[in-house]
């Protein structure tokens, strides 16, 4: 039996299959055709230990596009939740369905999972990586200003999944990733140095986005992080994106935040909702970098026979 294709990690992409990816996703959004259902009769399982709102109505919607469907499910009504070990899980779950989306707390769960499946395995989040939400972003960023080779781009905040996404997405698209974290709150240390000297880091968030053509942010306490707040409020404060921030980045620079935003937090409002902002955009695009992805992974034969044909 072949074994599936996983969507773990950016790296599971080349160079040529993320760009590809994005022109796929642009197309679908802007040359919707209801009659094409390439998942009909498919079924996608959705686990979510994290709840969760633009990753489930993406999937949900995308499945719904493509004639197929998806099947919620929560540690709450599963046997998930009662401690049957991941292995069986990913056994039983994979022979019923035809792909599993998971949004889940440990990465280990999302790896292990994969290794035990029958069916493609996508990673909807996990602690360390947030790989969907780079397709997006990346796409954003495509249908805005063209490729991102060689540009630079600067993070400033955590130095959490989202921000190790970014290192790879550098790594995978070839630009320079500025980094600006408070201490004690910098992005894993063999996750960065995979990445050479496409990666810089800067003492604040200024000095971050001078000459970057992109400023990405995130909340200050992710999920599962709430008991933190405080303390990170206090380590966070002068890492907040301002328009002072922003004037510091080349004039025709973008923002991003994978959202939900906490205006006044890691960004004033001012910035959330100026006009270099483009979340909802972002967001929005969440939906169409997912089916070009769940296309590529559940009917790859079909994709690569109507590579070059306009749907």
């Amino acid at each position: 039996m072949t074994k599936p294709r996983h969507f773990i990690t950016l790296l599971d992409l080349s160079s040529d299959e993320f760009r590809t990816l994005i022109k796929r996703a642009m197309q679908l959004k802007t040359e919707r055709n209801v009659d094409y259902q390439p998942l009909k009769g498919k079924v996608l399982a959705m686990i979510f230990e994290k709840s969760s709102t633009r990753t489930r109505i993406s999937f949900e919607v995308a499945m719904a596009h493509f004639g197929g469907s998806a099947l919620f499910l929560s540690p709450r009504d599963t046997q998930l939740g009662r401690g049957e070990p991941l292995e069986d899980s990913a056994r039983v779950i994979s022979s019923m369905v035809d792909g599993i989306m998971l949004r889940t707390n440990l990465h280990q769960t999302v790896t292990t999972f994969a290794e035990h499946s029958r069916v493609p395995v996508i990673n909807g989040l996990t602690d360390i990586y947030h790989p969907c939400q780079l397709l997006a972003d990346m796409q954003t960023y495509f249908e805005l200003r063209g490729d991102i080779a060689g540009k630079t781009v600067a993070w400033i905040g955590d130095g959490n999944n989202m921000c190790h996404t970014y290192i790879q997405a550098a790594m995978v698209l070839d630009f320079k990733l500025h980094i600006a974290c408070p201490q004690n709150y910098t992005p894993d240390t063999a996750i960065v140095a995979a990445a050479g000297n496409r990666i810089s880091f800067f003492d604040t968030p200024n000095a971050a986005a001078k000459n970057a053509d992109l400023i990405v942010t995130d909340v200050w306490a992710s999920m599962g992080q709430e008991e933190e707040q405080n303390l990170r409020a206090g380590a966070f404060k002068t890492y907040q994106i301002t328009q002072m921030t922003m004037q510091a980045a080349n004039n025709d620079a973008l923002f991003m935040h994978c959202l939900p935003a906490h205006r006044g937090e890691e960004a004033s409002a001012e910035v959330i909702d100026g006009l270099q902002s483009v979340i909802f955009q972002e967001a929005e695009n969440r939906l169409h970098a997912q089916k070009a992805l769940l296309e590529l992974l559940l009917c790859p034969n079909y994709v690569k026979m109507n590579a070059n044909t306009v749907l």
